[in-house]
């Protein structure tokens, strides 16, 4: 099994990928397999949230490139940016994770979220695409050492409370 510690800061082009839904990415500890089937272990500082796009070393010198896999997600459209700032505000005050597009919110799929969104006016459509939600604002202590200590970071919490 190949073993994965560290995110790669160089320019070397990955020559594997290792395909994750979110959740997965946001695991530091994690046994998974590459896309070519060859099993890994991921042993990551923890706290890291892997981004598509990223890429780590393998403990053999390999460079793998993280893939966001496409996964059941919602999208939100509201008639006015008012209505949509409005359901990112009632999303953001219960602690869900949400990827910003230019005219609509995106989650993982909830009927219960779903259900409060179209009460609040939004258009929903159920979609398979990669998930890449915001970074958290208030998620002190939690950053990359190799990408600097002013990222944000996702606070991922259990429960939608």
């Amino acid at each position: 099994m190949l073993l994965i510690e560290t995110l790669h800061a160089g320019d070397a082009p990955a020559t594997e990928r290792l395909v994750l839904d979110f959740d997965a990415r946001t695991k530091s500890r994690l046994r998974t397999q590459l896309a070519s089937g060859e099993e890994v272990g991921l042993f990551l500082p923890r706290g890291t949230i892997l981004r598509g796009g990223d890429r780590l070393e393998g403990q053999d010198g390999r460079i793998i490139e993280v893939v966001a896999a496409p996964e059941a997600i919602v999208e939100a459209r509201c008639a006015s940016p008012r209505e949509l700032t409005r359901a990112a505000y009632h999303l953001g005050n219960r602690h869900v994770a949400v990827e910003v597009r230019e005219d609509a919110l995106r989650i993982q799929q909830d009927h219960v979220l779903e259900h409060m969104l179209e009460g609040l006016g939004a258009r929903l459509a159920r979609l398979d695409a990669p998930f890449e939600p915001e970074a958290g604002a208030y998620a002190p202590g939690h950053h990359h050492a190799e990408r600097g200590a002013t990222e944000a970071r996702i606070h991922v919490m259990g429960g939608h409370g």
